[in-house]
């Protein structure tokens, strides 16, 4: 009998966190909130940014699943690498940002925000979620752990992509090029963002996540969307109309139609695994 009662305590245990989790998580995204000290820029910097050793680490351990989602191989990263990584991460360090013209920036911020988050998953693999690192009972992630120091500040991500990146550039593309380890998040991207190429990298990071079933997803009167359009639904479009018009700009012909004057059902969903081959 004792058996019995824990067996139904735990089983209801487990469907309170079910429940729980994703609001849970949905109640921790921060608000868009621009931190002052990282405003400044210099429209007229000839400065350019190195991400030649991040960019060798991605040829190097990205690859392109069976799914069509973009998998780092953490497992095989070797010692040498890491450092390389390390070094990559150092550089970053003694580069002030606000030297840089806006674009320069914007390549700076995501791709420090990616190489940190692979290597906070390296610091930690064997890992099946990057939710399980840090955190407490919920196991909620890294996302608020202080990972990089930067002039003087210390940095989380969510500092750089709540407080620098959605704030300073105002653009819904943010979301295709942060990553976060995940293989319901929009692509690692095979190439480092850099300024020349920025407008045609976050029009591909786009496309490509929203063409993916990961992304926008019709299934008959409903529409399955990636979770992120829930938890940024704002920065998409100022309500329903909005984000789809968004999800229009970017769609191939046959889910722009099916998008077309569409008012079914709308549900979201994630996934948390880890994205690494298996």
């Amino acid at each position: 009998m004792l058996m019995i009662r824990r067996f139904h305590f735990l089983r209801a245990w487990l469907l309170l966190l079910l429940t729980v989790l994703p609001a849970a998580h949905a109640s921790l995204i921060p608000e868009s909130d621009l931190w002052e000290f990282w405003a400044a820029h210099d429209a007229q910097s000839s400065l350019r940014v190195d991400h030649s050793a991040w960019q060798g680490l991605l040829d190097t351990y990205l690859q392109e699943g069976a799914t069509g989602v973009n998998l780092f191989d953490y497992a095989a990263v070797t010692a040498a690498d890491r450092a390389r990584l390390q070094g990559y991460l150092d550089a970053l360090a003694a580069t002030d940002p606000r030297a840089l013209r806006r674009n320069e920036q914007f390549a700076y911020w995501v791709n420090l925000y990616n190489a940190l988050t692979v290597a906070v998953v390296l610091d930690h693999y064997p890992v099946k979620s990057i939710r399980r690192i840090k955190g407490g009972l919920l196991r909620l992630g890294p996302w608020n752990e202080p990972l990089f120091n930067l002039q003087g500040q210390s940095l989380t991500l969510n500092d750089i992509e709540h407080r620098i990146l959605r704030p300073l550039f105002k653009d819904p593309r943010i979301h295709y090029a942060v990553n976060c380890a995940s293989m319901g998040c929009p692509d690692l991207a095979a190439q480092a963002y850099t300024a020349e190429a920025l407008e045609e990298q976050l029009d591909e990071a786009a496309r490509s996540f929203i063409n993916h079933p990961r992304g926008v997803q019709p299934d008959g009167k409903r529409l399955r969307l990636s979770s992120i359009y829930d938890w940024y639904g704002a920065d998409f479009g100022a309500d329903r109309e909005g984000l789809l018009n968004h999800l229009s700009q970017y769609a191939e012909p046959d889910l722009a139609a099916a998008l077309d004057g569409f008012n079914g059902r709308i549900r979201y969903d994630y996934d948390w695994r880890l994205n690494e081959p298996r």
